[in-house]
């Protein structure tokens, strides 16, 4: 296997967009022809039962996994487990098909580690991706589907695409996320307000039984994350998921006027308003935090904060292909450390 830390500067001369292309196009070949990827998947796919747990009806092999943005079409799902994770987050998928926003559109800043991304919920679509995950579910790891609005759906009808994906979607996935809270699609985390929560949760619970998430942004007050999540759970919410990208662009050197950051610099951002929902909702709902966490520490870190699961994206351009296995070999090590057998006993054990 090529060592990532020697392949990782000639990628890097390529743009960003194409370099995820060029990932996609080998993630994609397990499809094919699984068995050849049999020992990477061995060496790679962390089995302990430090790391098992149950959730949504589902086992976790190991809390990590892949956060929604990477695998945009349902066209890696067994390309991630390959690479260690417990789970995939695909999407976010929109009701049509949609280019996404002007290129270029996703921007390195490589000393930051971290990634600014402008793509506009470019996918293929609701019926192509429903026709790949119904070859591919039930998979052996859980599968969680994104769902979100298209550009061209006003505030006023936008949920009425949340609904048609719930109903074409829910029963070929795990959990669904309801993402209205990414900065580059215009007026999407103007959704994210109670009117809206009420009415999309009371509508989607009276489809499905199965469990249906709201992920939220960073750029909130704290007090204004609480109450939000709170209102959803409320409403019917089985779960929260903080948090997506920042618009503050403050957190790097040289940053482009569009776009969301993720990465290194959304880390503090990210735990401060994850910290702050899980001191009321922890024990309440079940809690997922993404953003910035691209080791161990900070994975253990956001599980003895409340989270269940942590999802992972820009860190691996960075870290590359053994980042996951990396991450589950010392979690469990530093569960064991803790005297703790099992990772739901370490959960929200600050909390406690």
């Amino acid at each position: 296997m090529i060592n990532y830390q020697t392949l990782r500067p000639w990628l890097y001369k390529l743009d960003p967009e194409v370099a995820h292309n060029v990932a996609e196009t080998a993630l994609r070949v397990p499809n094919i022809c699984p068995i050849l990827f049999n020992p990477f998947l061995k060496s790679h796919f962390i089995t302990n039962e430090i790391l098992k747990q149950e959730l949504f009806g589902r086992t976790f092999l190991n809390p990590i996994g892949l956060g929604a943005g990477f695998d945009k079409n349902a066209t890696m799902i067994r390309g991630m487990q390959i690479l260690g994770f417990g789970f995939t987050e695909i999407g976010t998928v929109t009701p049509k098909p949609q280019a996404g926003n002007p290129k270029p559109r996703m921007f390195r800043h490589v000393e930051e580690e971290s990634i600014q991304n402008a793509m506009g919920f470019n996918n293929d679509g609701l019926l192509s991706v429903q026709k790949r995950l119904k070859e591919r579910f039930p998979f052996t790891t859980p599968i969680g589907i994104n769902i979100g609005k298209n550009k061209t759906t006003s505030d006023a009808e936008a949920i009425n695409d949340y609904i048609t994906l719930i109903k074409a979607l829910h029963e070929l996935g795990d959990y669904l996320v309801i993402n209205i809270s990414s900065p580059n699609t215009p007026g999407l985390r103007d959704l994210q307000n109670e009117e809206f929560i009420t009415r999309l949760f009371s509508e989607a619970k009276a489809i499905t039984n199965k469990p249906i998430l709201l992920k939220i942004a960073p750029d909130m007050s704290k007090e204004d994350a609480v109450a939000l999540t709170t209102l959803a759970v409320a409403k019917g919410a089985d779960g929260i998921i903080a948090t997506n990208t920042t618009v503050d662009y403050s957190l790097v050197k040289n940053p482009q006027s569009i776009g969301g950051l993720s990465g290194a610099v959304l880390r503090e951002k990210s735990f401060e308003i994850f910290e702050a929902i899980a001191k009321e909702l922890y024990g309440k709902t079940t809690l997922i935090s993404v953003g910035g966490i691209s080791s161990a520490k900070e994975a253990y870190r956001r599980i003895k904060a409340g989270a269940s699961l942590v999802e992972i994206y820009s860190g691996l351009i960075f870290h590359g292909f053994d980042m996951i296995k990396d991450i589950n070999t010392e979690l469990t090590e530093l569960i064991k450390a803790d005297g703790y057998a099992n990772i739901t006993e370490a959960i929200g054990s600050d909390r406690k």
